[in-house]
């Protein structure tokens, strides 16, 4: 279940209302052990974690860190500023490249972003599909993978282009995620993912 919070939080209306002040606000709430919360296009999302989730967040993090080693900047539910109205999305999954450095926030741009997965949740399905995918793609985040564990799918967004992305490939779970022709040269392999 996820819990849409803009009614609860008093937010101006103004553009002058930004993304630190809206996670502040949310710092001084109760937030329960175990929710995600992300601001996506100005509202509020807080999502349980639930076992299949993190199951499946955890074997593509073990590939990566196969690939890239341990030392690597790959960040799970760690806050970053997409382009796009509000945007703070906390990343399942996030692939900083490497060299690239923390602002004097400890956060990363999004033009450090090499890839993003997301393991969708049936409740803000939609924004993994829409806002999200739009912001990643505005950012020119070169690969964007959408893992669904309720269709047994894989969707790999690449080559962001105006405001979208130019190339989308949909594997069934079983078969490989060949994620090539990005600065993210991999191949994800989904057998064993849990299904929903």
């Amino acid at each position: 279940m996820t819990v849409e919070l803009t009614d609860r939080i008093e937010m101006a209306e103004s553009d002058e209302t930004t993304l630190d002040e809206l996670f502040e606000r949310l710092e001084r709430m109760p937030v329960p052990e175990g929710y995600k919360v992300e601001i996506v296009e100005g509202s509020v999302y807080m999502t349980p974690q639930r076992w299949t989730h993190w199951k499946i967040i955890r074997r593509v993090l073990r590939q990566l860190e196969d690939q890239f080693g341990l030392d690597a900047e790959i960040g799970s539910d760690v806050r970053i500023d997409f382009p796009g109205h509000l945007n703070g999305f906390a990343p399942d999954l996030v692939k900083i490249t490497e060299g690239a450095v923390p602002d004097a926030q400890d956060r990363y741009s999004p033009d450090d972003v090499e890839l993003v997965v997301e393991v969708l949740s049936r409740s803000t399905a939609a924004n993994d599909h829409g806002p999200k995918l739009k912001a990643y793609a505005a950012a020119g985040v070169p690969a964007y993978l959408i893992i669904d564990p309720y269709g047994a799918r894989c969707h790999l967004h690449t080559h962001p282009k105006d405001g979208g992305y130019g190339s989308e490939l949909t594997v069934d779970f079983g078969e490989p995620v060949k994620i090539t022709e990005t600065s993210v040269e991999l191949t994800i392999t989904t057998d064993g993912f849990p299904r929903d």
